[in-house]
């Protein structure tokens, strides 16, 4: 994997904080930690796309923040577990890594350059 790609997965663990921080939050450093995520987030998202097809990295940052954010539902808010849900977000996730395997090897060694 390669620090482009890298970039994706991190932009997306901090879409999953921002999500939630807008639903949740009600303290100034509770909107401050949100904000800072957006900022991270789409730092990340823009930085990856200048070396990785920016479709293909969109759908991936997209993918795995909604998977994230399902999960965080579950987890720790106590959202009711429903089969499928987690039957969709698994077939999301099927596209994402699909997306993935299926990225031009010449784009990838573009990004590692």
């Amino acid at each position: 994997m390669n620090l482009a790609w890298l970039k994706v997965i991190i932009a997306s663990v901090f879409e999953v904080f921002w999500v939630i921080g807008l639903k949740h939050a009600d303290s100034f450093l509770e909107w401050f930690g949100t904000i800072l995520a957006i900022i991270i987030s789409f730092y990340g998202l823009i930085d990856a796309g200048k070396k990785l097809p920016v479709g293909t990295v969109y759908a991936v940052f997209v993918g795995l923040g909604t998977a994230g954010t399902t999960a965080a539902d579950f987890l720790i808010f106590g959202e009711p577990f429903k089969l499928e849900k987690v039957f969709f977000i698994l077939l999301l996730l099927i596209g994402v890594i699909g997306l993935k395997l299926v990225t031009d090897s010449k784009e990838e060694k573009e990004a590692e350059s």
